[in-house]
């Protein structure tokens, strides 16, 4: 129990990095060699993994706290109707719905590693 519970912080830096991994490989089939600056999104992750720092993790948790919070207002504005939006963005917006969702979850789970000071 105690090895699960040392490997767990560990979480939501693997889940961004596997969600810029997915986005990497995504944009590099149809776009190529231009989806290369997409990896360097995955520098302060990989720095946390290797080098935990409890200012970049306050700092990575805050960041995508307010990106997954614009995020979620847009799912709201939509079910309220206040914007009009096209087929392909709504289709967009149903397909993104899990991932603004585990983005949050993991961008708390960030703030609250940082608060606890895990590392």
């Amino acid at each position: 129990m105690n090895t699960l519970r040392k490997y767990t912080k560990f979480i939501p830096y693997l889940y961004f990095l596997s969600v810029i991994m997915y986005w990497f490989t995504t944009v590099n089939a149809t776009e190529g060699v231009s989806a290369y600056p997409i990896l360097l999104f995955s520098i302060p992750f990989i720095w946390q993994l290797v080098k935990p720092s409890r200012k970049l993790n306050f700092s990575l948790g805050i960041v995508f706290v307010c990106l997954s919070s614009y995020l979620i207002l847009a799912y709201v504005f939509d079910l309220l109707h206040i914007i009009h939006w096209s087929k392909t963005s709504r289709k967009i917006l149903f397909y993104g719905g899990l991932l603004v969702v585990g983005n949050f979850v993991m961008s708390l789970w960030i703030v609250r590693n940082s608060i606890k000071k895990v590392f």
